[in-house]
């Protein structure tokens, strides 16, 4: 058996190239299909959190016809920080990664994003932003993580047609696009699952930012709890990382988005055009009304809206989107 190497979207600016992965040890055990359903599903699902994670392997990144080398960290986690060749271009670029595991290479090949200084930035969250989650409901919210596959869980209405049009706005002709990500508490071990329920919905393209994986069931019992930090700690480095973008941010009210979001506005006060948050129940909620009273004081456009048409409608009454 071989270990095993997973990619994720990396992301760079016009200085700096910044990749990331994991390496998992060998296991017999098959890889997520995401088109079981029911208690296979719950099998598979509960799997991906118990994989073994191994550190201090040896990993190289083949970049600027060099190969750099690390190690992996005690979570199997790796990530390489390295200067960029400017002359790279822009939009998605791959790259490849190794290990070495006895005589043979093990080779996995990804992507990173390189957006243009006058694109747009747009900033997510996942669960119950676009992802329809129940994260109110936690065992409501279980059922669905464990017993609805891919194929079977849902979008909201209008957030495809919302994120393709903030994808292209302000772009003329060609495949370049905004550069979107995705900053979410759910963990890594959940990526795949999200990148293709991505592509089913045919949402843009974007860098996703995650929790530190999980690796056993009592983690994964407690799976996407708390992790605001973790988000604001993301969402902030974006921010300085490309600091000549305008941003977008979108949340829903769930849990801390508004919050979140209110202190990125008060850090990077020129940064943020746009804050849209989803409302989760059926009445708005008191403390959150506030925070974005408080955030359009700062200058920043702001939709509390129920249905991404709304959304739709404020963006184009901006002029964010046509």
């Amino acid at each position: 058996m071989k270990p095993i190497l997973k990619l994720y979207r990396g992301y760079a600016n016009e200085q700096e190239l910044i990749v990331m992965g994991h390496v998992f040890k060998p296991t017999n055990k098959k890889e997520y299909d995401f088109q079981k359903k029911k208690f296979e599903n719950a099998v598979s699902i509960i799997r991906l959190f118990r994989l073994k994670t191994a550190d201090n392997v040896a990993v190289f990144l083949k970049h600027n016809n060099t190969t750099i080398h690390t190690k992996t960290l005690a979570d199997g986690y790796f990530k390489f920080c390295v200067p960029l060749n400017k002359d790279v271009g822009y939009g998605w670029i791959d790259y490849q990664v190794s290990i070495v595991h006895g005589h043979e290479t093990i080779v996995s090949k990804e992507c990173y994003l390189r957006p243009k200084r006058e694109n747009l930035g747009i900033i997510s969250d996942i669960d119950d932003t676009f992802l329809v989650s129940y994260t109110e409901n936690p065992l409501k919210k279980l059922y669905h993580l464990l017993f609805r596959n891919v194929n079977t869980r849902k979008v909201y209405e209008d957030v495809v047609p919302h994120y393709q049009a903030l994808s292209n706005a302000g772009r003329i002709g060609g495949e370049e696009q905004n550069a979107f990500f995705f900053v979410s508490s759910t963990e890594w071990n959940l990526y795949r699952f999200i990148v293709q329920f991505t592509e089913i919905h045919q949402l843009p393209k974007a860098v996703l930012l995650l929790k530190d994986i999980k690796s056993s069931l009592f983690d994964f019992l407690w799976t996407r709890r708390g992790g605001h930090n973790h988000k604001f700690e993301k969402i902030k480095h974006i921010l300085e990382f490309y600091p000549n973008l305008k941003y977008v941010l979108i949340g829903d009210d769930s849990q801390h988005d508004p919050f979140l979001y209110e202190t990125i506005c008060k850090i990077f006060p020129v940064a943020i055009k746009s804050v849209y948050i989803r409302k989760t129940g059926k009445h708005m909620k008191g403390k959150v009304s506030i925070v974005l009273e408080n955030i359009e004081s700062l200058h920043v456009a702001v939709c509390y809206f129920s249905n991404s048409s709304e959304a739709i409608a404020h963006s184009k009454a901006i002029g964010l989107i046509v």
